[in-house]
């Protein structure tokens, strides 16, 4: 089974996310199929908070990939965000 989920990137106390798709069975950084973007929660000011390639995400859903519960939380979101923005 595939699953869209975040593998988990940068230093001590400063977290920064790959959104990839990945095999269940492998651990949550090893490697993965495709990056589809990424997510900085401590995002300040003008630097990017979150990151997607749209377009790959419905096609690897088309495909029977699985969405982690904070990647659809996330997708959601950044749904919402850009129907207000338009």
């Amino acid at each position: 089974m595939v699953t869209i989920r975040m593998a988990r990137g940068g230093s001590k106390k400063r977290p920064f996310y790959k959104i990839v798709v990945s095999d269940v069975r492998k651990p949550r950084d090893s490697g993965y199929i495709e990056r589809l973007g990424f997510f900085n929660p401590r995002a300040k000011g003008q630097e990017v908070r979150l990151e997607l390639k749209q377009e790959r995400v419905d096609y690897w859903v088309g495909q029977g990939a699985q969405l982690s519960t904070r990647v659809a939380t996330l997708l959601k979101d950044s749904a919402k965000e850009a129907a207000t923005a338009a």
